[in-house]
């Protein structure tokens, strides 16, 4: 699902590119392919949470795109509907309160002690958070950033999708610090450091940045969740 929110990511910066320098004839070529890559985005079954997050949000901005559209909100709408009970419908808590002597606290099948056996990322708890989070795959590139991190970068989360660390924070600075202290986190370490932040009035500021491997079920790293303060 990764692959298709990059291609899909790339396309519409392409088209933004081709709208910018009044080149229709690319526009329409380009648009050609706009369409398929969002079916086969909502064709996808999503396979974590992170991927089920994603797939709600990118419904909700063809909510928000279309928003004057009343027959493609309807349609996307009905789409959103489908998701929420295809990831949810069918397996709704059981409200009823268990007797003391049914309750059982035993570990989830292939559980795997100091992972995040599949729940690394509880969404609503990421947006509200104040600080600044996201989740960057072992090729440096964004996979989830929250709200506050977003507007931090002023982007908007799908935009960040499949975007390299070293666009927002430069080519020197990825290779000299961010690099080094990723990697170190990819092999599975825990990294807690401060860095020093321009600030809009010409000084600085400590800013702390703290990164932990996120792992499969199998206990592989396969990214990095990396929480650093406003």
């Amino acid at each position: 699902m990764l692959e298709l929110f990059r291609a899909f990511s790339l396309r519409c910066t392409q088209i933004e590119e081709a709208i910018r320098l009044g080149d229709d004839q690319r526009v329409m070529s380009l648009d050609r392919h706009v369409e398929p890559l969002v079916e086969a985005i909502l064709a996808c079954r999503a396979t974590n949470l992170l991927e089920v997050y994603m797939q709600l949000q990118f419904v909700s901005h063809l909510i928000a795109r279309d928003a004057d559209d009343s027959a493609s909100v309807s349609e996307h709408t009905a789409v959103l509907s489908y998701l929420l009970d295809c990831y949810f419908g069918t397996h709704a808590p059981d409200w009823r309160a268990p007797s003391p002597q049914d309750v059982r606290i035993e570990p989830p099948a292939a559980y795997i002690p100091d992972t995040d056996n599949g729940q690394f990322l509880n969404a609503a708890i990421l947006e509200s958070l104040p600080d600044r989070v996201a989740v960057l795959t072992r090729d440096y590139r964004y996979l989830y950033s929250n709200a506050a991190n977003s507007a931090h970068l002023d982007r908007k989360p799908m935009e960040l999708i499949g975007s390299h660390i070293s666009e927002f924070i430069g080519e020197e600075r990825f290779a000299e610090c961010a690099r080094h202290k990723l990697d170190a986190c990819f092999a599975g370490e825990q990294i807690d450091y401060t860095y020093e932040r321009a600030t809009g009035d010409g000084a600085s500021r400590q800013v702390r940045c703290r990164m932990s491997p996120l792992r499969d079920a199998g206990g592989t790293v396969i990214g990095a969740l990396i929480v650093m303060d406003q």
